[in-house]
C-alpha cells in the first residue's frame, strides 16, 4: 500500500521539501501546503541527539502526518542504531528509510538494508561531508545495487537546519552519478534557488531544502 505513493525513479527529478523547516506548531497544514504547491516527497529528519547534536521527531509524529498526507515519506535517519527503529518507522508509515554509513560501518551496510527492504520501506544510504567515498564504499554499493534505492551524499554537516552549503561535496554526485546512471542521488543541506542548479548538474535528481522553502 506504501509504495502506491510517488516513488521516483531517476529519469524523473523532484524538490522534497524538508519538514524540519516547518512550523511545527501546525505541522499537518504545512504539510498539506506543500503537497498543494505539488511536493510528491517530504522529507523527515530524524535525530536522536547521539549522532546528531539535535533531537528532531519521531515514529509518533510520522504516524500521525501520515495520517494527513498522501506524499512519499523520506525519512533520513541520523540516529546511532538504525537497526532499532526499523519497525517502528514502518509502521509509523514511513516509505523510505535513509540510514547513515557511519553508523553502521561499511560491513554493517548490507544487512541494515535488507531489514530495511523486510519491513516493506525503501532503503537509502547516506554519507556524511566528512566521510570520503572510498572505493570499498563504492565496491559494498555496487555489490548491494539491488537493495539500494537512494544514496544521499550530505551537503551540510548533520545536525540542524539553514547551514551554509558545502560545495566542495558535489564531486561525490559526480562520481556516483557516473558509477550508477539510474541510482535516485539526493542532495540534502543548504539547498536554495541560487545553487539549485549545482546540484542537479552534478548528478542529483532528487533535492532536499528546507529553510530554502519554508523560510522564503
Amino acid at each position: 500500500k506504501k509504495h502506491s505513493r510517488a516513488f521516483l525513479i531517476m529519469s524523473t527529478c523532484a524538490v522534497a521539501p524538508s519538514l524540519l523547516s516547518a512550523d511545527f506548531s501546525c505541522l499537518a497544514e504545512e504539510v498539506q501546503k506543500m503537497e498543494k504547491q505539488g511536493a510528491k516527497w517530504l522529507h523527515i529528519d530524524i535525530m536522536d541527539g547521539h549522532f546528531a547534536p539535535n533531537i528532531t521527531m519521531g515514529p509518533c509524529v510520522v504516524k500521525s502526518v501520515r495520517s494527513k498526507s498522501n506524499a512519499f515519506f523520506d525519512c533520513h535517519m541520523m540516529v546511532s542504531d538504525p537497526s532499532k527503529w526499523i519497525t517502528a518507522f514502518a509502521e509509523s508509515g514511513a516509505d523510505q528509510f535513509c540510514f547513515h554509513i557511519e553508523a553502521v560501518g561499511i560491513d554493517g551496510a548490507p544487512f541494515v538494508l535488507k531489514e530495511i527492504i523486510a519491513s516493506g520501506m525503501k532503503a537509502g544510504i547516506a554519507i556524511c561531508p566528512r566521510t570520503p567515498l572510498t572505493n570499498e564504499m563504492l565496491e559494498m554499493f555496487e555489490e548491494n545495487i539491488d537493495l539500494i534505492s537512494m544514496i544521499l551524499p550530505m551537503t551540510v554537516e548533520p545536525g540542524f537546519s539553514g547551514q551554509a552549503f558545502m560545495e566542495d561535496q558535489l564531486s561525490k554526485f559526480k562520481i556516483l552519478r557516473e558509477r550508477f546512471p539510474k541510482l535516485n542521488l539526493e542532495a540534502d543541506g543548504g539547498v536554495k534557488v541560487d545553487n539549485i542548479d549545482l546540484v542537479a548538474n552534478a548528478g542529483a535528481n532528487i533535492v532536499v531544502s528546507g529553510s530554502g522553502i519554508f523560510k522564503s
